[in-house]
């Protein structure tokens, strides 16, 4: 599956609403993950994320196999390091943490990834990943040892969106991270919206379906849930 980048392109200039599942492999076992899969064809999902911050596990390429043989949804990694990359994905998001200045996530385990990639089909999506202050610290903040950014500085966060836009990043991320209490401020998902020319993903401390509406009248382009899906599978029942 190719043209990811471009589908997400036209959902900007349609106003098309996507959402994106994120799974986290570390929660998955392969045995739950053909349930997951019906059950994530049963929602509005349009795409779907494998990752995590800390996942070191051997199964990630077997559970990606299973989701794509009981799910026709686009499979997307979303890696928390260059170990994370399995070649049965149909993209990833090339990560680059914008927010924080530890040089391992800046660019060392892009540098380490690209071996591996070379041997892949896959669609490499360069990606800015903006982590914003939640009210608690996330597993992101343990592992890339850096801060996020104020929630309540909407202007920095919106400069620090452009800069990787004029760079070259493809797409935007504002992350609230994994469990978050408090989602990215709507806007400040406003402001970077006008700011920015490309693709606004918003995720972290999304918890219900006003929150994703929310979020989309705000400006995203894409909207991931993690936790809530993994501890509501019927969430959009």
């Amino acid at each position: 599956m190719k043209d990811i980048y471009q589908n997400l392109l036209s959902a900007v200039y349609q106003n098309k609403k996507l959402l994106a599942i994120l799974l986290d492999p570390d929660k998955l076992d392969l045995e739950q993950t053909k349930e997951v899969a019906s059950k994530i064809n049963q929602s509005p999902a349009t795409h779907i994320f494998v990752g995590g911050s800390s996942f070191n596990g051997n199964h990630l390429c077997d559970l990606i196999r299973i989701i794509k043989r009981n799910s026709p949804l686009p499979i997307l990694l979303f890696p928390g390091n260059s170990n994370q990359i399995s070649a049965e994905a149909d993209g990833i998001l090339f990560l680059q943490l914008l927010s924080g200045r530890n040089p391992d996530y800046l660019i060392e385990h892009q540098i380490k990834s690209v071996p591996v990639l070379e041997k892949t089909n896959l669609e490499i999506i360069s990606t800015g990943y903006i982590l914003i202050e939640s009210g608690s610290e996330t597993a992101v903040e343990r592992v890339s040892r850096t801060k996020p950014l104020d929630r309540r500085n909407h202007d920095f966060v919106s400069q620090t969106a452009k800069a990787g836009e004029l760079i070259g990043n493809k797409l935007i991320y504002l992350e609230a991270g994994s469990g978050a209490i408090n989602a990215v401020p709507l806007e400040m998902i406003s402001n970077v919206a006008k700011r920015i020319s490309i693709p606004l993903i918003v995720g972290g401390g999304i918890r219900s379906r006003k929150a994703i509406d929310d979020a989309f009248n705000a400006g995203a382009t894409m909207v991931v849930i993690g936790t809530a899906f993994e501890n509501y599978p019927n969430f959009f029942d």
